[in-house]
């Protein structure tokens, strides 16, 4: 697909879950919140539900956890306009409760099919219910921070899954907001491992079963940069790939 065409179907997908009424979620909300960000992009966040904020708004994650989970991004310099962002159900929970299961199935094909238009190479879940959908029966405590494929039948055909605790929880909790910190930290070195592997290149592809516990993925080592680099807060233009889609800057 060109940027066009992904731009498109992405459009035609938050059309659909803006009229969608398939979940008592439906009754209560003010907006549907499909998603947003780079139709381009190699990297997806999934986060669990819209809150407050965002059933005001129609827009994922911009709230205070929607601040902190800016905050760490920018951590491994990037920006939320350089992911794509997203959640299990797209409409909000009454009182910010937990989605049942039932309301996740009724909005899986919606996430399913923009994962398919997208193609990332990472899918980061944010928080225990999508951490569920794409690595079913881990504890989040155990598997924060750590990998595994992801199943094609989740539409992320040939992708690396990598969970992190939901923004929300860790502003609850200052060692969490620290364990964040770290695991963000790892996602440019998976996103790196993620292409290699779509590549070809990678020696030995990831075994398809759950990691051990506590088992984390190496921090990259940082780039030397030039010293007239160093000193920016925002990264620079991602560069361009040989197809013109844009990549995700490693540092």
């Amino acid at each position: 697909m060109t940027r066009d065409e992904r731009r498109a179907a992405l459009e035609q997908i938050a059309n659909e879950v803006r009229a969608c009424s398939a979940c008592r979620l439906a009754e209560g909300r003010t907006r549907a919140v499909p998603g947003e960000g780079d139709p381009d992009t190699e990297v997806v966040f999934v986060g669990e539900g819209p809150g407050f904020n965002e059933d005001r708004e129609g827009r994922p994650f911009v709230g205070r956890a929607g601040g902190l989970l800016v905050r760490l991004l920018a951590s491994v310099g990037w920006r939320r306009e350089d992911v794509f962002i997203t959640n299990v159900v797209k409409c909000r929970p009454p009182d910010n409760r937990d989605p049942e299961p039932d309301e996740i199935a009724a909005c899986a094909p919606f996430l399913r099919r923009q994962l398919q238009v997208l193609d990332p190479a990472v899918v980061v879940t944010l928080g225990r219910h999508s951490m569920a959908t794409f690595m079913p029966g881990a504890r989040i405590g155990q598997v924060h921070g750590t990998t595994r494929p992801a199943d094609p039948a989740t539409g992320a055909a040939d992708a690396l899954v990598f969970a992190m605790y939901h923004p929300a929880a860790a502003l609850r909790t200052p060692a969490l907001e620290h364990e964040s910190l770290e695991d963000i930290a790892r996602v440019p070195g998976v996103l790196q491992r993620s292409r290699d592997r779509r590549a070809g290149a990678a020696p030995g592809a990831e075994p398809a079963g759950p990691p051990e516990p506590g088992v984390h993925d190496p921090v990259p080592a940082p780039a030397a940069q030039p010293a007239e680099a160093s000193a920016p807060a925002t990264p620079a233009e991602p560069p361009a790939t040989a197809d013109g889609a844009s990549q995700l800057t490693l540092f």
